[in-house]
């Protein structure tokens, strides 16, 4: 369906019985991210908020809550889409059906943004007229959830070299002036931040603009991540089934189908303290100095609606986008990477703290023992590739008898049963990781571990709690999974692998030491979330019998240290 607003949309979901109208008056400050997350939660519909406190404007939430309906919006274009990635990304697929590449093709005549007047429905509004939305209690203020934010190469401008994307804006709280300046939170690896450093070295403010609404698939194009050389811009039109309209007011590009524009500039050195927020690790991030965007104009279109949604513990909407993707990109970044067969970014652990992959093992000819060898080639790419390059821990094993990468228990025991814990731990010491992640030593400051695995069997994993003796302050053992046990405890950890090392550990793979292992093993999801993003590789992962050699680590069972350590971020709670 070709939507030339947001009213369109939601109208069109309302006629197929996809919307919720909520006409009683509802407060901004947590009451309507309640209400949101409830929704969610059980499945349903897009919620319109008609009636809110202190604010004239409608609100909007939900709209990517299921994949279904996801589909159903770009119901008409999502076939051309997947079509147009897929000959970007495999050029010589269209010679296998010229007749199909040809109609694609034709459907890219979206993609050329077109130049309009600046439009008359927008009327001059202030940032305190906006829906102050706060998400969660100790949220420094209220946000914008759902920016489109908008730059240009200061060395090459124009909108086919701008960057589209979605970087959380504070309105309002902390020491921000009120209708003057709002907070610009970007993190490391994004195009924003590339234009911010040109323009800084030429001297120059960097002009921002700020789109807020409009079709669904303007909103969705800030999310996706696009093959090199694919402009969001582009992607927008040709997922909407038409082209992304633009003016030009004072300097800024304005979108002419956004519900709300907010124009300002970014300047060298100009930050102020931004945050908490509470993010889709499921902790607040917290306060940390950020970009100040130097308000010029505000904009707001006549019956504007403004989307917003509430991120925490996955999943959330912003799961949804990630099925979405999925859904669009199919096998891009396999294709780009040569021998990956599959990779999952693990939505239950936050989705940059671990990457699950399966690789393809070619040496074997001189690979006798199949050890790790072309697996390690593939994961130094993957590392280097986009926002994968923030993940923490990779697990990688061959193509041999794979599992599913896609169903995460399946896939650790299947990896489990084949690790050689002498010789597949591989890390990576003072790096980056997520700015939200809060594993490491400092903001973006951490470690990564490839985990690679190849060949046959090599344990049986116990399918039952074996007999264990815990020394005090540990206690609670559970199993989580074939051979993968949960421990808690507050003791020192070289008292527990004492212990443990003098008894028998047949069976048992993974230890992980957690605050909770009855809520920790009540489910899979419970441990990927607290495993992965309460620890650092190279300082929570311990192991029995552990080994020092050449600066390679090895042990015989690795214990990962996830208990919540006083510099970690506090957890979400309603």
């Amino acid at each position: 369906m070709s939507y030339k607003t947001l009213q369109q949309c939601i109208s069109d979901l309302e006629k197929k019985g996809e919307l919720l109208r909520l006409s009683d008056e509802v407060t901004p400050d947590l009451e309507m991210a309640s209400i949101h997350l409830d929704e969610f939660a059980k499945g349903g519909k897009a919620i319109l908020y008609e009636n809110i406190k202190g604010s004239k404007f409608k609100a909007v939430s939900n709209l990517f809550g299921t994949l279904d309906r996801s589909k159903f919006m770009f119901r008409d274009s999502l076939k051309q889409v997947k079509r147009l990635i897929d000959l970007k990304t495999n050029p010589v697929s269209a010679l296998k059906n010229p007749i199909e590449a040809i109609f694609t093709a034709l459907h890219g005549i979206y993609a050329i943004p077109v130049k309009v007047r600046f439009p008359r429905k927008f009327k001059e509004i202030q940032i305190e007229d906006l829906p102050q939305v706060k998400c969660w209690k100790e949220d420094g203020g209220a946000f914008i959830t759902l920016p489109q934010v908008y730059s240009e190469d200061p060395e090459n401008p124009g909108i086919m070299n701008s960057n589209l994307g979605m970087y959380r804006v504070q309105l309002s709280g902390n020491d921000y002036v009120p209708n003057k300046e709002v907070g610009m939170h970007y993190q490391i690896h994004r195009g924003i931040g590339v234009h911010q450093k040109k323009a800084n070295q030429k001297g120059e403010p960097l002009k921002v603009s700020i789109f807020v609404g409009g079709p669904p698939s303007h909103t969705f194009a800030a999310v996706m991540p696009l093959p090199e050389g694919m402009s969001e811009m582009a992607f927008a039109g040709i997922l909407g089934g038409r082209n992304f309209r633009y003016a030009k007011k004072d300097g800024y590009t304005i979108s002419a189908d956004a519900d709300f524009v907010i124009c300002g500039e970014l300047h060298q050195n100009d930050v102020k303290p931004e945050g908490p927020f509470g993010d889709h690790l499921g902790y607040y991030s917290l306060k940390h100095d950020f970009p100040v965007l130097k308000i010029h104009k505000v904009y707001a279109k006549e019956n504007a609606i403004w989307p917003f949604t509430v991120v925490g513990r996955p999943p959330q909407e912003d799961s949804q986008f990630g099925a979405l993707i999925h859904e669009i990109s199919g096998k891009a970044i396999e294709q780009e990477i040569p021998g990956l067969k599959a990779v999952n970014a693990v939505d239950e652990a936050g989705v940059h703290p671990l990457l699950l992959a399966v690789g393809s093992e070619r040496y074997t000819p001189y690979n006798p023992t199949k050890q790790p060898q072309e697996l390690l080639t593939i994961a130094n790419h993957i590392l280097g590739t986009g926002q994968m390059s923030l993940a923490k821990y990779l697990f990688i094993c061959d193509d041999e008898n794979a599992p599913n990468v896609n169903n995460e228990k399946e896939y650790f025991t299947h990896f489990l049963e084949r690790v050689d814990w002498n010789r597949d731990l591989h890390f990576q010491t003072k790096t980056t990781i997520d700015t939200l992640d809060y594993s490491g030593d400092g903001l973006n400051e951490g470690s990564k571990v490839v985990i690679a695995a190849a060949g046959e069997i090599k344990r049986k994993l116990s399918e039952s709690l074996p007999n264990i003796d815990l020394p005090n302050e540990f206690s609670n053992p559970k199993l989580v999974s074939n051979g993968n046990l949960v421990v808690e405890g507050t003791g020192e950890i070289k008292e527990l692998i004492a212990s443990l090392e003098k008894q028998n550990m047949e069976g048992i793979a993974m230890i992980t030491l957690v605050d909770d292992a009855t809520f920790t093993a009540e489910n899979f999801s419970n441990w990927l979330w607290v495993t992965f993003t309460r620890s650092n590789p190279a300082n929570d992962i311990f192991g029995l019998n552990a080994e020092l050699k050449n600066k390679h680590f090895s042990c015989s069972v690795p214990i990962i240290d996830a208990r919540i350590k006083p510099h970690h971020a506090p957890i979400l709670e309603r």
